[in-house]
């Protein structure tokens, strides 16, 4: 047997050769027991703004893109992605104001909550508190996007403030879309359906800023991918994958989103 040396320790060089793949699969999930949706982050897909830190964090960047805040992968806004929305929700996230706070909410609270209605719309458009903290609306979208290799990737995509029209939109176009079956027309599961999300420069007096445009674009074509979707809404009916808010957005003092 050929023997080389490395760092004075004798290595054989059939030890340096590719582990056989049946032995990975024996052992396949074996070091990440102890990991749990609790130790994961959920890709976050948002849009770039002009004041984004990330433009100058990234050469890369620029406005109107498409950031999965967890890889930094970047996607032409104009040209958009395709996803598949999986599950929906809603939560009403207490913010004390930026230079105030750690950055990180005071409370979060689910769709059911009246906190809204313990709330006064001040002259910046936010809804503010007795004590001085504002409410954001936050409508999440848990999707399965195509990457640039037309893989299928967990995420969310978060819609405030200026888009919580767009995110209705999207949710009417779900609710509103039927297929006749052999009872009847029937309401199909959200993720039965592929949709184009597209990024579009919006304005009004306030000033300008870039939203989402969502299209419809056909039924889903793969069974693995259905099966993938199903399973992803599995966990966030279940609560084992949840919308966590967006401490960068309001660190970065985005006006619009």
């Amino acid at each position: 047997m050929t023997k080389t040396k490395e760092n004075t320790k004798v290595v054989s060089i059939e030890d340096k050769l590719p582990v056989d793949m049946s032995i990975m699969e024996q052992d396949a999930h074996a070091g990440l027991e102890g990991i749990t949706q609790e130790d994961l982050a959920t890709p976050r897909l948002k849009i770039l703004m002009q004041l984004s830190p990330e433009l100058e964090e990234n050469k890369e960047a620029r406005a109107g893109m498409i950031m999965n805040t967890v890889t930094g992968d970047l996607y032409d806004g104009e040209a958009g992605i395709t996803v598949v929305p999986v599950a929906y929700n809603r939560q009403y996230v207490e913010w004390s104001d930026r230079g105030q706070s750690s950055g990180a909410p005071v409370n979060v609270y689910d769709a059911d909550s009246d906190i809204l209605s313990r709330t006064t719309r001040d002259q910046g458009n936010k809804d503010r508190l007795d004590n001085g903290n504002y409410v954001d609306v936050n409508a999440n979208h848990f999707i399965l996007y195509f990457d640039d290799e037309n893989n299928p990737q967990p995420a969310l995509v978060t819609m405030k403030s200026t888009q919580l029209k767009k995110s209705r939109r999207w949710n009417s176009m779900m609710l509103n879309l039927k297929i006749q079956g052999s009872k009847g027309p029937f309401t199909p599961p959200s993720y039965s359906h592929t949709y184009k999300l597209k990024v579009v420069k919006e304005k009004n007096d306030l000033g300008t800023w870039y939203g989402w445009d969502v299209e419809r674009v056909g039924p889903v074509e793969s069974k693995s991918v259905y099966e993938m979707a199903k399973t992803f809404a599995g966990s966030v009916k279940s609560g084992d994958v949840k919308a966590k808010p967006d401490q960068d957005a309001q660190k970065s003092n985005v006006p619009f989103e």
